[in-house]
């Protein structure tokens, strides 16, 4: 604890005390000019003479695999901006190698990442691939976490020839949120050669660092003079067959609207009236042997837009800090056996400036009646509401508070108000969190009512060659934001310390090696004693793009237990070990991913203390440019207390995508679940079966079509004594949603 109190506190000195050329990284910095044209580019690849009259950016450096070095072939772009819109260009020269196009592995694309506020910490990228496949998105946290469930409105194209690359970019100012009167703009150009797996940039990127905001390179002489309000129309109609075994079949033919007005380039305001946000695909299948539930990833476009203001920083790919998620968007609408809460209305507004991010969302649900057990349950009206300022301070950090609320009745509610502050020096980052909840939900006649406090903070900084990741959390046991957010391990204590050298290597097969120990306790909620464990960490990383992460963690671990059939505790002391690998790459431009996971802990599933473990790879294949295959395999064991194994749970999920064109591509997926007693393979049966397909087509800017189908069976022996599969549900929709913008 003393490390962890020394640690945040020479971060506030160096944040605050450095000049702002040292908190720059002291790099000279680059610059470009955006100069005006009265004649508009043709987007069509082609790059014309045009572009000839245009400032232009040279000097990248290579990042991988030779980093600081010279890049193996020239990139050029070239920026322009008339008075509605800015144009880029890229010309990437491959004397030594063709560019690859490929819709299903790795190919040649290139980047322009924004920062059209000046904030040092986000901004927007824009990437087209040689096959003309693009991607949009944000990027935060100082360039440390993107989202690439944006949608922007621009356009692309892209050339190839034998011995160059052409794409070009027309990027409306319209699509961006930016500062009004600010004629700089911080900018950062990349480019990836899938033959030889390199990526430059035009600022300098390394190993330690990263690609950082506040790094970026300038582009001046910015001059939207986009006039009036701009607005999004999203009519949506959708048709929805639904037959869940019990229920009668349901034919739904609806339609929705949402809308998007930009009161000014700074302001936004969202609104949706009865939107379809029924899951298109559903969340994968997982065993969770723990006694905390399994997080899931936001899919709801309405929630999606907006989600870098309504959060609390995190450590992006780290699983060392948990943040306090004090709005978890998946409560609103919930997932009900297949079914879906009905959403009423939402409505969202949000203000950026360089230094403020204001947001505030309102969605209301209806009364939604379902079956738990065979018996009725009526889920209530609910109206929920979040509201979040955060401002930048010390340069590119920043701090704010976050107001998170649902609300049935008087006496059902569930509210929580939260500060952080996440303070960041080049590549070092320290966050600090803390939350107080009120809720109270009924109990039959009665009510029950909790109010609770929590605290995280997490750092991940360098000190010459050592990295060094830190963590301290608190929650106590009466903090609820069971209806609002996802902060589960309620009455959980927890501290950690890991640090090691990390070696970067000039030259030789490895790229990069990070070896460290650790040390952590942890008080499992109830437990009256803590828990202490040693652990190591071997991460190394190649310079052909694979890698592979070893971890091991060893010590005593004490947890509370309940058992229901005598309704009373106990607490269990045991030995903990755990080991942990993880390996990836790429084999003829395909992803291999791969690992395992041995434990022994206590089974939450079958109330008892033995080794459980998990096994996965996932391979894909491109078979030709537009047809690639995807399988996925997991297999989870639990042994007994006989060190026995008692159940094997294999999980195949072979998945077929069909990538017609840019804008439009087919994918078929299977997933299939089994149970095996014991080792007894011949007796394997399987559990689950769920097909999906889906269609989609992006025929204009922000429009789709969207044709899918689930059908999901289950092994049921009190509707098929013989063990046949039954089906539990299949569900088909056919939706469009089209955007009209003014």
């Amino acid at each position: 604890m003393k490390k962890i109190i020394v640690i945040i506190s020479v971060v506030l000195l160096e944040i605050a005390g450095n000049s702002p050329a040292e908190r720059n990284g002291l790099q000279p910095q680059k610059s470009v000019d955006i100069r005006h044209t009265e004649i508009a580019p043709k987007i069509d690849g082609l790059i014309e003479d045009l572009w000839l009259s245009a400032d232009s950016a040279t000097d990248f450096i290579q990042h991988s695999p030779y980093e600081k070095t010279a890049p193996t072939e020239r990139t050029v772009v070239y920026l322009l901006q008339d008075a509605e819109n800015l144009y880029v260009a890229f010309r990437c020269y491959s004397f030594h190698n063709p560019p690859v196009a490929c819709f299903t592995k790795d190919e040649d694309y290139v980047t322009i990442k924004l920062d059209p506020f000046g904030s040092r910490t986000s901004g927007y990228f824009f990437l087209v691939c040689g096959s003309g496949l693009f991607w949009e998105g944000l990027i935060m946290d100082d360039g440390r976490s993107q989202d690439h469930s944006w949608e922007g409105i621009w356009y692309n194209a892209v050339k190839l020839y034998p011995d160059k690359m052409e794409a070009e970019m027309k990027i409306p100012f319209k699509t961006l949120r930016y500062k009004k009167g600010l004629g700089e703009w911080s900018v950062q150009f990349a480019r990836h050669i899938a033959s030889t797996h390199e990526n430059d940039y035009w600022t300098e990127v390394t190993q330690k660092d990263d690609d950082l905001v506040s790094r970026w390179g300038r582009a001046g002489n910015v001059n939207p003079q986009s006039s009036g309000y701009y607005f999004e129309l999203y009519p949506e109609g959708f048709f929805r067959y639904e037959h869940f075994r019990g229920r009668a079949t349901a034919r739904k033919i609806n339609g929705s609207l949402t809308a998007k007005w930009d009161l000014t380039p700074q302001t936004s305001i969202n609104a949706t009236a009865y939107p379809d946000f029924a899951q298109i695909e559903s969340d994968p299948s997982s065993v969770n042997l723990s006694r905390y539930p399994t997080y899931l990833q936001e899919q709801r476009p309405f929630f999606v837009e907006g989600r870098e203001i309504f959060r609390f920083s995190e450590f992006q790919g780290s699983g060392f800090f948990q943040p306090l998620n004090l709005f978890y968007s998946r409560r609103v609408g919930k997932s009900i056996d297949g079914g879906a809460v009905p959403i009423v209305g939402g409505l969202k507004a949000t203000h950026k400036t360089t230094e403020w991010n204001i947001g505030a969302l309102a969605a209301y649900t209806e009364k939604y009646d379902y079956s738990s057990g065979g018996q009725p349950v009526t889920e209530p009206e609910r109206k929920f509401g979040v509201v979040r300022a955060a401002r930048r301070i010390f340069n590119n950090s920043d701090a704010g508070i976050l107001f998170s609320g649902m609300s049935a009745n008087s006496l059902e509610y569930n509210y929580a108000i939260g500060m952080d502050a996440s303070l960041r020096k080049g590549p070092s980052q320290l966050i600090i969190q803390g939350a107080y909840s009120d809720a109270q939900r009924m109990a039959g006649l009665d009510t029950v009512k909790n109010c609770g406090w929590a605290v995280s903070t997490g750092y991940r900084g360098w000190a010459g060659k050592f990295l060094t990741m830190a963590a301290y959390e608190a929650i106590a046991d009466s903090f609820d934001v069971g209806d609002i957010g996802f902060v589960p391990w309620t009455g959980r204590q927890r501290a950690l310390l890991i640090s090691g050298p990390f070696w970067t290597f000039k030259e030789g097969a490895l790229r990069n090696l990070y070896i460290a120990p650790g040390f952590a306790r942890t008080r499992e909620p109830g437990s009256p004693r803590w828990s202490t464990f040693g652990s190591f960490v071997i991460n190394p990383n190649w310079r052909n793009n694979w890698g592979a992460n070893l971890e091991g963690s060893y010590g005593r671990s004490f947890e509370l237990i309940y058992d229901p059939y005598v309704d009373s505790t106990y607490c269990i002391d045991y030995i903990s070990r755990d080991i942990y690998f993880n390996f990836w790459g790429m084999l003829i431009g395909n992803n291999v991913n791969g690992g395992c996971n041995y434990n022994y802990s206590y089974n939450y599933a079958r109330d008892s203390l033995a080794y459980q473990g998990s096994n996965w790879l996932t391979l894909s294949y491109s078979i030709i440019s537009p047809l690639s295959t995807t399988l996925t395999s997991v297999l989870w064991i639990e042994w007994n207390q006989n060190k026995r194994i008692a159940a094997m749970t294999p999980i195949l999920r072979p998945r077929l995508d069909c990538r017609i064109t840019a804008r439009m591509s087919l994918s078929l997926f299977n997933e299939m679940v089994a149970a095996t007693p014991g080792t007894d393979l011949g007796k394997t049966r399987l559990q689950t079966d769920r097909f999906g397909l889906l269609y989609s087509w992006n025929f204009s800017p922000k429009s789709w079509l969207y044709v899918a189908l689930n059908d999901y069976n289950s092994l049921d022996y009190t509707v098929n004594p013989d063990g046949e599969m039954t089906q539990r549900y299949a569900i088909g929709a056919i939706k469009a949603r089209y955007l009209m913008y003014f």
